[in-house]
């Protein structure tokens, strides 16, 4: 990555659990845009709608269907391709396959850090901490485990305050 050097950094990877997470996530939107799709569908096989084309009322709820399968298969390699790396001047966030993304956050910068759990991520013991920053950028490390959570959000925001009170 151009401007990052990634030379010698490890990263931590995110929690296994996300995995489940991100597939409830995903068969959850599945059953919505399925509901949302067969309209024309049932229709159609109810008599309502009988001059709608065949291949429109099976085709978009097949659509959906083959693309949240594709979301499905995809899910564990996103969630390995994501990562958080601490350094001595800055915290790193990586994630993407395709599209691959690192975004470096000096802790000089961090106003504020952020921690949030929703009923999906709280039932596989997870977190979200987002690092606010006096430019406006928002990171979200999503997966962390609560007790790793925890640390971070104390670590992140004692380095946070030793260098603004360093500038």
């Amino acid at each position: 990555m151009p401007g990052i050097d990634l030379q010698g950094v490890e990263f931590t990877p995110v929690s296994p659990a996300l995995v489940r997470v991100e597939a409830v996530r995903e068969l959850i939107a599945l059953v919505i845009w399925l509901a949302v799709v067969s309209v024309p569908l049932v229709l159609k096989l109810t008599g309502v709608w009988p001059d709608m084309w065949s291949w429109t009322a099976w085709g978009l709820p097949a659509l959906v269907l083959a693309w949240s399968l594709v979301e499905l298969v995809l899910i564990p390699r996103r969630v390995v391709a994501k990562g958080w790396a601490e350094r001595e001047d800055d915290v790193l966030w990586r994630e993407g396959i395709l599209f691959r993304r690192v975004v470096a956050v000096p802790y000089g910068r961090l106003q504020y850090v952020d921690v949030t759990d929703g009923p999906l991520l709280r039932w596989a013991g997870l977190q979200k901490l987002t690092l606010k920053t006096a430019g406006g950028a928002d990171v979200e490390l999503v997966g962390l485990p609560r007790e790793t959570c925890d640390r971070l959000r104390e670590v992140l925001m004692a380095r946070g305050q030793a260098r603004l009170a360093g500038l």
